[in-house]
This record gives structure tokens, sequence and C-alpha cells, in this order.
């Protein structure tokens, strides 16, 4: 493990990441995955059962993001000391050079050999620690909520897609994991608002930055899984999975 001692700068052999020159641009690579994961359970819906459905569209985009989440996730565990030094350089960068750490980190070059490194994606949360310092600490409730999410959600997010996309297993227990899995991320994007505003931190960013990084992407993990809450209530009640267009 990287023990974060010194701040290495990004072009470094630690990182193996390159500003020009070979390798695709991180924001590329996560959409990419994404969106491979996505299409893989619209296409084997399709192929089994020969139509789309909106809600199976919506959830293989959600549980497809999701599982790359929790790679971060684990990352940010294995790497944590490492997140606190770069949380450092990115600060350091932000001021002398005026840029955003968050677009730097998506438009730099990552080489294809380092794709699934943990010390590249760690860097996704030094950049975010720029408007939520709880990430570098790991006694804070949203270091410890995150990680949590990643070690826990990945095993139940690929039985549900599986479920969602070719009725792996009847509709009531799948209903039931779902209801569990989407209240956990209803309630605990719903408390790290809260732990965010009871700590103050709102103070020590700008307006926009409060929307694009704080309110934007935790609304998906409340927004979403209330639609999930449904979705599982229509599965447990119904007993089938007309809900999903089955």
């Amino acid at each position: 493990m990287n023990t974060g001692n010194s701040d290495p700068a990004p072009t470094d052999s630690n990182r193996g990441e390159t500003r020009g020159g070979r390798g695709v641009p991180a924001g590329l690579h996560i959409a990419l995955v994404i969106g491979l994961l996505t299409l893989a359970g619209i296409g084997l819906r399709y192929h089994i059962h020969g139509d789309f459905n909106v809600i199976h569209g919506l959830f293989s985009l959600f549980f497809s993001t999701n599982l790359l989440i929790c790679y971060w996730e684990m990352c940010l565990y294995f790497r944590r000391d490492h997140i606190a030094a770069r949380s450092r350089y990115w600060r350091r960068r932000r001021e002398e050079t005026g840029r955003t750490p968050a677009v730097e980190f998506l438009t730099t070059r990552v080489p294809l050999s380092r794709m699934l490194s943990p010390t590249v994606w760690a860097d996704a949360w030094a950049t975010y620690s720029m408007v939520d310092p709880s990430y570098p600490d790991r006694e804070t409730f949203g270091f410890n909520a995150d990680i949590g999410n990643g070690f826990v959600t990945p095993v139940p997010t690929l039985v549900l897609y599986a479920a969602y996309t070719v009725d792996l297993i009847p509709a009531v227990v799948a209903g039931i994991i779902g209801a569990m899995l989407f209240w956990q991320w209803v309630y605990v994007s719903s408390m790290y608002w809260v732990s965010f505003f009871v700590a103050g931190r709102q103070a020590h960013v700008t307006r926009s930055e409060l929307y694009i990084y704080i309110f934007a992407p935790n609304s998906v993990w409340v927004l979403i899984p209330m639609v999930g809450l449904y979705v599982s209530v229509r599965l447990i009640l119904d007993g089938n999975y007309g809900v999903l267009g089955y």
C-alpha cells in the first residue's frame, strides 16, 4: 500500500498517467465501462425477450454505475493514505493553476496497462476532497459510508441486475432483496447530505460546486432508489416481473 508520505506529481511512475500522448482520458474510460455494462443487460434482455423496457434500461444504467463506483470505493479503502497525500497535491495545484481538479483528472490520459490500477482511481476521491474533505479522513461518515457501499453492495447489485434482466430468481425474492438494498441507498445518501451540512462544509464551497458535486450525484442515489423501492414493492405484491414488462 502506498503510505502517502510524499506528494507525487500526476505524471510520475506511481500513477503512470499522462496529460498527452497515449492512453484513454479517464472520463472516457468511465463512460465506456458504464456504457458497456449497461448495454450488456439491455442487449441480453432483447436477445431473450425481444423487447426494451424503460424501467429495466434505467436500472441497467444505475446498477452498472454502482458497480463502477463500488470499485472506486474499494480503492478509497485500499489507497486511503495515498488519497490524503494526493488531496494536498490537488489543492496546491488548484491554487497555482486555477484549474478545476475534477476536470483535470477526467481529462488525464490513463494508459491501458493502468486501467484497473487502484492508485489511479484513488485520485477521483482526492479531487472530490476539494469540496468535501471527509474522504482523506477515515473517521468521517462519508468515508465509512462509501467504503461500506463498496464492499457490501456489489453482490446484491449483480443479483438484482441478473434478476431484472432474465428473471433469474422468484420475483418475491428479488423484491425483498431490492427493498433492503434500495432503502439503504436512500437512507445513507440522505444522511450524507445531513452530515455535510451539519459539519458546515457548505461554507467552504461555491454555490455551483454545491450543486454539481454534492446535490447532483447524491440525488441519483436517492431518487432512483426511490423508484427501486416502488419496483420492489410491486415485485413482492404482484409475485411476478410485470412491473418490468415480463
